[in-house]
């Protein structure tokens, strides 16, 4: 099959790398990514090839979209965008086009994406397949009711299918989606969607950083980095009144995206116990090496925490209530355990610490962590029975 499969990201990079995960389980197919957003350094196998879309970004306040070329306006980007994508459909005459969270989130793309789905509806393209790629929780809306309105009538007009990837046991869409008896296409559950550590990560990344295994190893971590500062401040921050524990070692992820200024404070607290890196693609090798992890509650980070199966600390995000669902379901079944602002402070959060490296056990709960294979035989098993 050939596959365009296209993902937005606008803010972290949660929804990029689990576009990419499920893009590498295509492994016998043509797959095109389609991304807009700044670009990530990640290494893609032979079978996926990409199109880098000129760049677009939200602002950390969440009110506006700015171009990453800075010697384009927002429009001039959008034209040329359009333009690309148009061009590039029409000459890939894909089988499936896979589109990440739209109709339900990114409504600020319809510039691009609706003219693509107007045209397979009205045979102006090629015979196409369109499927929805959604997350397990979706942020809330000012008016519920006419965007939920909204979100049925473009799917049942434009879509064949949604791929939710979470586990149904363990939340489903209609958590957030109230109207999900009203749509008229397949809504099927995927689990949830994240790569597994390496049987070798945990001695092999020790050793790479000189831990022995009778010492402790904490990892912390901030998704793509625009949000999440305060977290990593709090933890380093409690490292030094944890100073007299020499066994204890500290590594942060602070994510590409947090500033300069920030990396920078953060970074003055390095030393042989604590040590400050932006971004790693193999974060999740360092989680399985860690005894403890702490973290916001975003999608990537807690399927990866399932997969290394760290005992985890996780303080949601607050600006919506997607994390905090998250976290509080997770929380519900022993999978991480929730920390707020209050025990941000030091003294609090080394006592929290201390409290969770103290059970040495390893989490082991039973969701599906398959998301990104069982996407893929569903969609050859659907493709082999359906006919355009």
């Amino acid at each position: 099959m050939k596959i365009v499969y296209y993902c937005q990201h606008v803010l972290g990079v949660g929804h990029l790398l689990r576009s990419v995960e499920i893009c590498k389980a295509l492994d016998t197919h043509d797959v095109l990514l389609v991304t807009g957003g700044p670009e990530i350094k990640i290494q893609l196998p032979s079978h996926i090839r990409k199109l880098f879309l000129p760049g677009i970004m939200m602002d950390p306040e969440f009110k506006s979209f700015f171009s990453v070329e800075k010697n384009k306006s927002i429009d001039q980007v959008k034209q040329v965008r359009q333009e690309l994508l148009i061009e590039t459909f029409k000459n890939e005459a894909p089988d499936i086009f896979i589109v990440e969270l739209y109709p339900f989130g990114r409504k600020a793309f319809r510039f691009e994406l609706d003219p693509i789905l107007d045209g397979i509806r009205n045979k102006d393209l090629s015979p196409t397949r369109v499927i929805c790629s959604l997350r397990d929780i979706l942020v809330e809306k000012k008016d519920t009711v006419s965007y939920e309105n909204r979100v049925v009538n473009i799917l049942n007009k434009c879509f064949d299918a949604i791929l939710v990837h979470a586990d149904p046991s363990l939340i489903k869409l209609d958590k957030t989606f109230s109207r999900t008896d009203k749509v008229a296409i397949p809504i099927v559950y995927t689990g949830f969607v994240t790569p597994k550590p390496p049987p070798d990560a945990r001695a092999r990344i020790r050793q790479h950083l000189g831990i022995a295994e009778k010492e402790t190893l904490v990892v912390a971590s901030a998704g793509g980095g625009k949000v999440g500062f305060r977290l990593l401040q709090a933890v380093v921050k409690t490292f030094q009144y944890m100073e007299e524990e020499r066994s204890l070692h500290l590594y942060i992820f602070t994510g590409p995206f947090l500033s300069n200024e920030n990396f920078g404070r953060l970074k003055s607290f390095s030393n042989k116990r604590v040590q400050i890196s932006r971004f790693n693609p193999d974060f999740l090798s360092y989680l399985a090496a860690a005894d403890l992890s702490v973290s916001m509650a975003g999608y990537n980070t807690c399927t990866n925490i399932l997969a290394a199966k760290v005992p985890s600390l996780v303080w949601p995000f607050s600006q919506n209530r997607e994390q905090r669902l998250r976290a509080e379901t997770l929380a519900g079944i022993g999978a991480v355990e929730l920390i707020d602002d209050n025990d941000l402070r030091p003294s609090r959060l080394a006592t929290i610490v201390r409290e969770s490296l103290s059970r040495p056990s390893r989490l082991s709960v039973n969701i599906d962590l398959d998301g990104a294979i069982n996407t893929v035989r569903w969609l050859e098993i659907w493709m082999k029975n359906s006919i355009l």
